[in-house]
């Protein structure tokens, strides 16, 4: 699953692909928990880097679908 970060006063996101066991239900809550406590947002991508971002800088949070979903090519709808 790609998660994009918008972060305040600045044109630049942060882009972090979940790996595919990702549970998008619970990263919502993730979210949701650090913008409540104004707390850190701790995410490790698919490569097992952490990601860390201050919940006061967040301005918006995309999850999208899980990466093995995307289709490219003329199948692409």
């Amino acid at each position: 699953m790609e998660i994009r970060i918008g972060i305040v006063q600045s044109m630049k996101e942060i882009d972090v692909e979940l790996p595919d066991d990702a549970d998008r239900d619970k990263v919502v809550k993730e979210v949701e928990a650090a913008l409540n406590s104004d707390s850190v947002l701790w995410l490790t991508d698919r490569k097992g880097r952490r990601v860390g971002v201050a919940a006061r800088r967040i301005s918006y949070v995309e999850l999208g679908t899980p990466a093995s979903e995307r289709v490219v090519g003329f199948g692409a709808a």
